[in-house]
């Protein structure tokens, strides 16, 4: 397994480790309930070094990056970060990814650590002369400061005003001593911080001095359990889990970030399925009957009938009742909309919502 520069620092501080994505990770310290209620409260420290990194330069960076990615990046400015998806030629999602416009023909794509390898592939196998690519991945660290007390622990680490970072933009400056460091207005939280991406080298020094300066405000290190229950409390979806290469985007409800007013790879079948109506949806529910749904379980009618599946589930943390995505036939998706998780031979009545559910 792949590791992080911090990987000492979280066996120190008594994490449990698993096996993500190919990295041994932190999936909870002292517990996802009590990590969940730190973001949600005050502030807490996601190590995502794991997530992958592309530089893409040139004169041709943006036309490559228009026809490999899914939204419009022509619509960005320096300093502003843009969602979206790389499709494949068959109208499937190879990865969901932020594009950061960091200077005139110079871009960043971050991607989802378990794609990287096929991320890259996919990049060098559409590149283009006047776009060069380089994988920065192994070298780059990213920390993930989130929760309503991030920006009052940040500021004392650095003299730019983070106040004035809008949602997904950022500034390439001085943090923590440490020079250019990309400090971004982004997260999977839902919750307000930061996304700091430096050099591997400092993540030690650069992690302590975080800790030192939210010490007053209840800072506390989060594994990738409570930044699951997170992130599916907001309705975000996960690759792997939600989006894959067989799903449909526009299945997904990801048609804002899908421009179809420009072309790109696979633009004609993901077009088919936007003028068709979609077959099913991702939607989001929640537990009537006591239960956890569970990725993979079937979603049922009234009669039993299978029109689903579960792809996403937990016990809310925040709600305290059972709380899941998936897909279900088109019928089914509306608003209060009554269906079924079979659960151990079970049929558990639940309800469709709209997310965010927190």
């Amino acid at each position: 397994m792949k590791t992080t520069a911090l990987k000492e620092v979280h066996e120190a501080l008594g994490a449990k480790m698993v096996d993500f994505a190919g990295f041994y990770m932190p999936v909870q310290y002292s517990g996802i309930i009590d990590e969940h209620k730190t973001v949600r409260e005050a502030v807490g420290v996601f190590d995502v070094s794991h997530m992958g990194e592309f530089i893409v330069k040139g004169p041709k960076s943006l036309d490559f990056l228009q026809n490999i990615t899914s939204n419009d990046i022509s619509r960005t400015v320096a300093g502003q970060a843009q969602y979206g998806y790389i499709p494949n030629d068959k109208g499937g999602i190879i990865d969901d990814l932020l594009i950061y416009h960091i200077g005139e023909n110079h871009y960043m794509c971050v991607v989802n650590a378990g794609n990287i390898e096929k991320d890259w592939n996919w990049f060098v196998q559409h590149k283009i002369e006047g776009a060069d690519l380089e994988n920065v991945s192994e070298n780059t660290s990213l920390l993930a400061v989130q929760g309503p007390k991030a920006a009052t622990t940040l500021q004392s680490l650095t003299s730019i005003n983070l106040s004035e970072i809008p949602f997904y933009r950022f500034v390439v400056g001085t943090f923590a001593g440490v020079e250019n460091v990309i400090i971004s207005a982004t997260g999977y939280t839902g919750l307000g911080g930061f996304e700091l991406y430096f050099d591997k080298k400092y993540s030690k020094e650069v992690w302590d001095k975080v800790f030192e300066a939210g010490a007053d405000f209840g800072i506390k290190p989060i594994g990738l359990g409570a930044r699951d229950t997170l992130r599916l409390e907001k309705g975000y979806c996960l690759y792997g889990n939600d989006i894959d290469d067989t799903t449909s985007p526009i299945e997904a409800g990801l048609d804002w970030v899908t421009k179809l007013t420009k072309d790109f790879v696979g633009k004609k079948f993901i077009q088919t399925v936007k003028e068709n109506g979609a077959k099913q949806r991702l939607i989001g529910f929640t537990m009537i009957d006591r239960g956890i749904p569970r990725h993979e379980y079937e979603i049922v009618d009234a009669q039993g009938n299978i029109i689903g599946r579960v792809t996403s589930g937990t016990q809310s943390p925040t709600l305290g009742i059972g709380i899941g995505l998936g897909y279900v036939d088109t019928a089914f998706s509306q608003p209060d909309a009554e269906i079924y998780i079979a659960v151990r031979n079970k049929h558990l009545k639940a309800k469709v919502v709209k997310t965010p559910f927190v």
